[in-house]
């Protein structure tokens, strides 16, 4: 095939068809199965047909309510796609096409390519779902966990670990074992004496001695409305991650109209999502507050907010709950998101109230975030690492 064939038959697909794409490229084979999967989704029209003549009338779409159909529709996008393009795909099609109520049958669950949007999907489900698809639920979405903490585990852990490090450096180190002598050296140079070929140190730079073993309290509150499903999963994730730092005292905390403390399944982030409820309300004045009770040393604290704040509860109250901690020396961060997906559909106006206190609100990926949570600890300015790091 030359490359004016194979320009024009990757148009017939993108276009799908019909006198109006104006290739008048017709397809078969392979190729007219793959238009196939793609008009079931995509094109407007209806079911049936057969495909391959280069008409739209000709073209198969929808997936009607089959479960049978739909299982065969998955092997085929799997067998022609690949799987970041499957995983959207599904996605597509359990939003257009309503599909959601087969994902309750197992064997669904069994030929979908699991990823992050699915598992919402399912969490959404959660309390539906009959017995006998629970289980392959489950077992989806621990494999979609597994491959989060793979991703993100270790490089969270080093970057909390580092800033637990650079934070508990002191000028004034008590004992010649927490005198870090490359950067004593390093910041005395100016001070070497040829003729004696030494350094005089005219400051040191050490670690000071840590009198707890939790050096930081981490309070994770987490809207649990339907807008932030990947953020939910992304937030049990990290959560788990963090609550397995012996240095961190962390807890997780999710709400809509109601708070649940979720903190004592942290040891299992699967157990943690189902422990989530998708959808309802949104009462985030109602949730800080509870958080508050949770915090025990606000100049040792850090309360993330993840949330697309539109606020069901008393407004002025949780702003004023917000002002309250930054002044007692708590670390406040607001999310809007913390997805691969950028911001949501989020209140503007609370998110400029909340940065006129200095806490300003973006969205924050899930590979940034060990990063973030590093500046955290550190205290650096949240604003300006957003600044530099992400696209607001």
């Amino acid at each position: 095939m030359s490359a004016a064939d194979e320009r024009l038959r990757r148009w017939r697909l993108v276009l799908g068809g019909g006198a109006a794409d104006g290739t008048g490229c017709g397809l078969d084979g392979t190729d007219a199965q793959m238009d196939a999967a793609l008009a079931a989704v995509y094109d407007q029209g209806g079911v049936g047909g057969g495909g391959g003549d280069g008409s739209r009338g000709g073209r198969e779409g929808g997936l009607g309510a089959s479960a049978p159909r739909v299982a065969r529709w998955l092997g085929d996008i799997r067998a022609y796609f690949p799987s970041t393009v499957v995983q959207v795909m599904q996605k597509d099609a359990i939003e257009k096409l309503n599909l959601t109520r087969l994902l309750l049958e197992p064997e669904m669950l069994e030929a979908v390519e699991p990823d992050v949007h699915l598992v919402g999907t399912l969490l959404a489900l959660n309390k539906v779902m009959p017995d006998q698809a629970r289980e392959s639920a489950r077992a989806l979405v621990r494999k979609v966990v597994e491959e989060l903490e793979r991703r993100l585990a270790q490089k969270t852990r080093a970057a909390v670990s580092g800033a637990l490090d650079r934070s508990a450096r002191t000028h004034r180190p008590k004992r010649v074992a927490d005198i870090d002598w490359d950067r004593t050296i390093s910041a005395n140079l100016k001070n070497y004496l040829p003729e004696r070929n030494t350094v005089v140190p005219s400051r040191l730079i050490g670690y000071a001695r840590r009198q707890r073993s939790v050096q930081r309290e981490v309070v994770l509150c987490i809207d649990q409305s339907g807008s932030m499903a990947a953020s939910v999963v992304y937030s049990s994730v990290f959560g788990a991650v963090l609550a397995s730092m012996r240095s961190l005292k962390t807890s997780l905390v999710v709400f809509d109209t109601a708070v649940v403390d979720l903190t004592d399944r942290l040891h299992d982030p699967v157990e943690l999502l189902f422990g989530t409820q998708l959808g309802g309300g949104t009462d985030i004045n109602r949730a800080i507050a509870y958080s508050q009770g949770l915090i025990t040393r606000p100049t040792d604290s850090i309360f993330i907010l993840i949330s697309d704040l539109y606020e069901g509860g008393v407004r002025q109250e949780m702003l004023r709950r917000v002002a309250a901690m930054t002044q007692a020396g708590v670390q406040v961060i607001v999310l809007l998101a913390l997805s691969d997906e950028g911001a949501p559909f989020y209140d503007h106006e609370n998110a400029a109230a909340l940065a006129a206190m200095g806490v300003p609100a973006f969205a924050c990926t899930p590979d940034a975030f060990p990063d973030l949570m590093a500046a955290a600890i550190e205290r650096r300015d949240i604003g300006q690492w957003a600044e530099r790091h992400l696209a607001r």
